[in-house]
């Protein structure tokens, strides 16, 4: 079964992923803020809200998810699809898209 937040009505089908992304400006450890035009590209960053049951294998055997809900994640700037609910905006990607799971 699929988890989600309570608050998003929306469920990822399949091995997607919701990411509610992070802010654009980043602050460095000095205070500085850093606006997102200054940074080169690099790869995108966000917190896990929803997750799909996980992507059927060829035996007909669901694969489990990597990634939870709470998970802050690093993703592929290119590998998503951008959607509004409720006037705040998600990115909906692949499991395949997350590159790395942050671990604090």
């Amino acid at each position: 079964m699929a988890k989600t937040t309570k608050k998003l009505a929306l469920t990822p089908l399949a091995d997607r992923v919701v990411v509610a992304p992070a802010s654009k400006e980043e602050v460095s450890a000095s205070g500085i803020i850093i606006p997102d035009t200054a940074k080169a590209e690099k790869p995108e960053r966000g917190t896990v809200v929803a997750v799909g049951p996980g992507k059927v294998g060829d035996d007909n055997e669901r694969i489990p998810m990597t990634v939870s809900v709470g998970d802050t994640v690093l993703f592929s700037k290119y590998g998503y699809d951008e959607v509004k609910i409720d006037g705040k905006e998600y990115l909906i990607l692949s499991e395949s898209s997350v590159l790395a799971i942050i671990n604090d």
